[in-house]
């Protein structure tokens, strides 16, 4: 559910950092430009990348004294706006950033890492932070803090953060939202709220900025703490749609299906906020876990008919969790089949994961051939169907299907915060370096613990 969870941030930092600033300050232009970057300006706006790169291009070759800052930001963020196929020329923009000698304009330099953040190049984002001079921006720590997170690199991200603290760089609501995000994304509570103690004790009116709470209200559901959460959202007085949302995934995020269900009542009954299509996923999902099939039909139809919402594959990836959840295998297939949009390889795996636990060894072969025409590389769906077969001790179908695993899978990863330590774990480490020892003396000193308060502990090797 990770990726649904990430629909809750409200904050897309490369474009409130850019906003953030005064370009007439800092950046320069070319009278005879201004109608050029007036076009580049209304491509962006109409969401057209790629006609602003080929003007932008155009206009190079015609006379590069056409070329002012201000075009090259422009072509910068076209750049960041149509990613596949077209790093190598925002590379090559960044080239005749260095030609042009604009390495000093702190909103170019802010706009080539959002660039390197969008292509997944997090070490030439880096490295355009490093060879920034003026550090004591805001808006340039701000951006490649937001990069880090963005690419999954959470710990980083608060490595640099607890950097900037350290360098005494004020602190604004979008640094410090930035950074509950990438504590949400590692479940690091005790620094996030750290994080926002300090942050509000510095500036009293960012205990007041409504995008900061929803940051930290996103952080408790992230960690499972419903109790927080609830605080925090019965303690915002001026609620938002993300505010409810957030709270409504995470009742049913923590099997409270009902309270989840409840709130979107209340929500839908208060004029000052409409759900959208986010609100919808935690509804479906809250029907989902709760087991309430004709509700969440009900809910489904309501979202397209009433709130002119357009579903999209995390709401049908719901709606077959829905069923498959249920034992509803047959209308799952069926739901699928009928989906508008193609559907994609989470979604059979859903299917798939369902025929895995009720034994249908010829659905389950039907819905792994659709997968492999869409990904025929994931190891999980050789294993799914493996033990479909297990289950029916069908063992030579077992091993050939084994045998077809063409490589590990990706090890899994934990983090575990202690104070303001983040010590992180990787399955299927190198064996020479755990604590094997340890281990097992912690596992029979928890084991003892349990068993004291009669807890029946069981597949427990004492011998391990």
């Amino acid at each position: 559910m990770t990726p649904i969870l990430r629909h809750l941030s409200s904050v897309t930092a490369p474009r409130r950092v850019i906003n953030k600033l005064d370009s007439s300050l800092l950046l320069h232009y070319h009278t005879n430009s201004l109608k050029s970057n007036h076009t580049l300006k209304h491509y962006l706006d109409s969401g057209e990348p790629i006609k602003a790169l080929l003007n932008f291009k155009q206009r190079f070759r015609e006379s590069s004294s056409f070329i002012d800052s201000f075009s090259v930001l422009f072509a910068i963020k076209a750049s960041s706006l149509a990613q596949k196929g077209h790093s190598f020329v925002g590379k090559q923009i960044h080239a005749l950033v260095r030609k042009l000698g604009f390495e000093s304009i702190i909103q170019i330099q802010t706009s080539l890492v959002g660039f390197y953040s969008a292509a997944g190049d997090i070490s030439s984002a880096r490295q355009v932070f490093d060879e920034t001079s003026d550090k004591q921006n805001v808006v340039l720590w701000t951006s490649m803090i937001a990069a880090y997170t963005e690419n999954e690199k959470s710990m980083q991200a608060l490595e640099l953060f607890r950097r900037m603290e350290e360098e005494r760089i004020e602190l604004d609501e979008v640094i410090v939202t930035v950074a509950l995000s990438a504590c949400a994304d590692l479940g690091a509570v005790q620094m996030g709220e750290g994080i926002y103690s300090r942050s509000i004790k510095s500036k009293r009116r960012l205990g007041l900025d409504l995008t900061l709470r929803n940051s930290l209200l996103n952080m408790y559901v992230k960690a499972g703490d419903v109790e927080k959460a609830k605080r925090v959202f019965d303690e915002t007085l001026r609620k938002d749609v993300t505010t409810y949302t957030s709270m409504i995934i995470g009742y049913a995020l923590n099997g409270q299906a009902q309270k989840s269900l409840e709130l979107f009542k209340k929500m839908s009954q208060d004029s000052s906020v409409s759900p959208n299509d986010v609100t919808f996923i935690g509804v479906l999902m809250a029907c989902s876990h709760g087991g309430l099939v004709e509700e969440g039909k009900r809910h489904f139809r309501s979202m397209v008919e009433d709130y002119n919402l357009k579903p999209r594959d995390p709401h049908f990836g719901c709606m077959v969790d829905l069923l498959c959840r249920s034992g509803r295998l047959k209308d799952a297939h069926e739901f699928i089949n009928q989906m508008p949009v193609k559907p994609n390889a989470v979604i059979w795996r859903t299917l798939l994961g369902a025929c895995s636990l009720q034994g249908n060894v010829q659905l389950g072969e039907e819905v792994q051939r659709r997968i492999f025409e869409l990904d025929s590389d994931h190891v999980g769906d050789y294993v799914a169907l493996s033990n479909i077969y297990a289950a029916k001790g069908m063992w030579d179908e077992k091993l050939r299907m084994r045998d077809r695993v063409k490589k590990r899978r990706e090890p899994g990863k934990s983090w575990i915060e202690m104070g303001n330590i983040i010590a992180g774990f990787v399955s299927g480490g190198d064996d020479g370096k755990l604590m094997s020892g340890e281990i097992s003396e912690v596992l029979r000193c928890l084991i003892t613990c349990m068993t004291s308060y009669d807890y029946d502990v069981e597949n427990f090797d004492s011998s391990c």
